[in-house]
């Protein structure tokens, strides 16, 4: 599974390792949730909806992989699915989050472990300009201050993780969609973790 803040580039990798790997694709689908463009504009006022609907677009997702268990033995991800804890807690205030729990004990999710997550990470005002380029009119509203909130969040979520192997990526200065040694740089690191916690900082390459 391929991990990370809005604008680093996680849907467009998991696309390319799963035409690498011959995989199935599961993408977040975040374009199908009608209240997510009003949290753009106003996040305090449509923070709870727009969680929820993810929340059980997530129950309806893990639904679906398990009925497909035996026939997709590969599968890439661009989203890990108990990372919507990250986002409640970050977005909701303490009433919201408390009811957010509630919905999510009683689906009883339980997601599949993964083999590998690969946690892409870049500094704020890089998420930014990625942002800006894709050009979704929506997300253009998106605040520095918000992603470093954002960032800062994901840090401390993977700093305590050990649910599968993890590779954590520094891809600020990389681009493994339109530059072929780029990508085959982290194909090969990706190919190296078996388990553990693994980091890869393309300007010195390393498995440590």
């Amino acid at each position: 599974m391929v991990e990370g803040p809005i604008g680093v580039g996680k849907t467009s990798l998991a696309k390319r390792l799963a035409q690498s790997f011959a995989s199935e694709l599961i993408l977040e689908q975040a374009d199908e949730n009608p209240f997510l463009e009003r949290f753009y504009r106003n996040r305090r006022q449509s923070a709870l909806p727009t969680q929820l609907f993810f929340l059980l677009q997530r129950a309806r997702q893990i639904e679906q992989i398990r009925q497909s268990d035996m026939f997709s033995p590969v599968r890439i991800a661009d989203f890990l699915l108990q990372k919507d804890r990250l986002f409640a807690e970050l977005n909701l205030d303490p009433h919201e989050l408390g009811l957010y729990q509630q919905v999510a004990e009683t689906l009883e999710l339980d997601p599949p472990t993964p083999d590998l997550v690969v946690y892409l990470q870049a500094p704020a005002e890089v998420l930014l300009k990625r942002v800006a380029m894709r050009g979704i009119s929506y997300e253009q509203q998106i605040e520095s201050e918000y992603l470093e909130r954002l960032g800062e969040a994901y840090a401390r979520f993977f700093h305590d993780y050990d649910a599968a192997p993890l590779l954590i990526v520094n891809a600020a200065t990389i681009d493994p969609i339109h530059r072929e040694q780029d990508y085959q740089e982290l194909l090969h690191m990706i190919l190296r973790v078996k388990h553990g916690r693994h980091f890869f900082n393309p300007a010195g390459a390393s498995l440590a």
